[in-house]
């Protein structure tokens, strides 16, 4: 029985059931998508740095829920050098993430330590310890946007984030606590646990790679997309 493939949910209904108008709408989609990657392409990479992993924090306060020490976030980089956290944007091509987005007080902890938000966008505060956290956001210059207390598990507090710019996010009460929103409309993405990140459908053309990263830096580079094919490429961090 014949089926469709790399069509989600889709994919596991037989094609005798669907109809005819189905069928054409489903072959229009997938001849779209493409057409749509011939005239696009797409940048791949590795972020790297030989800086080491850093030591462990020591808690020094409400150690049945946060644990005696935890590990420092600032820079996760594995034994290849591979770089976990880092922003890469594309300077200048529009692509906007989520309306709303989740910063969640977790083992004494921001999760997730960094992410993408858009100006603007609705900031979802939450707490999964059964102790007092605070959610302090500010800008680069320390301007505070929101400080908001989260005394219990379970409860939520949305605040707004405003316009463009790196966010950096505190706890009055547990000061090793650090975690950064990256709030642009411009296409971005973060490196995973083996430094690895992807943009896809970029119109071609000759781009700003611009990567941010909380404790380490890189130069801008311009670089050009060919439609049709990927850019790979691997930059280092210092």
């Amino acid at each position: 029985m014949g089926r469709l493939s790399g069509l989600g949910i889709l994919g596991a209904i037989p094609f005798k059931t669907l109809s005819a108008e189905v069928l054409g709408c489903l072959g229009a989609v997938v001849l779209g998508a493409q057409v749509l990657g011939a005239q696009t392409g797409s940048i791949t990479g590795t972020i790297t740095t030989t800086a080491k992993g850093l030591a462990t924090i020591r808690v020094t306060i409400d150690q049945k829920v946060c644990g005696n020490e935890l590990p420092d976030q600032a820079i996760v980089v594995d034994g290849q050098g591979h770089l976990a956290n880092a922003v890469v944007i594309l300077a200048g091509l529009k692509r906007q993430a989520a309306a709303e987005t989740t910063i969640t007080n977790d083992k004494c902890a921001f999760a997730p330590r960094v992410q993408i938000v858009r100006p603007n966008a609705n900031v979802k505060a939450t707490s999964k310890d059964p102790v007092l956290h605070t959610t302090h956001a500010q800008t680069d210059s320390g301007r505070t946007l929101f400080n908001v207390a989260l005394p219990i598990p379970g409860l939520t507090i949305t605040k707004p984030i405003g316009t463009a710019g790196n966010v950096r996010l505190v706890c009055n009460t547990h000061p090793w606590m650090r975690g950064w929103m990256v709030v642009t409309d411009d296409a971005a993405a973060i490196s995973a646990a083996d430094g690895r990140f992807a943009l896809d459908n970029i119109p071609p053309g000759t781009y700003e790679l611009r990567i941010w990263h909380e404790s380490l830096k890189s130069a801008p580079q311009k670089i050009t997309v060919t439609a049709g094919k990927p850019t790979d490429l691997t930059v280092q961090m210092k």
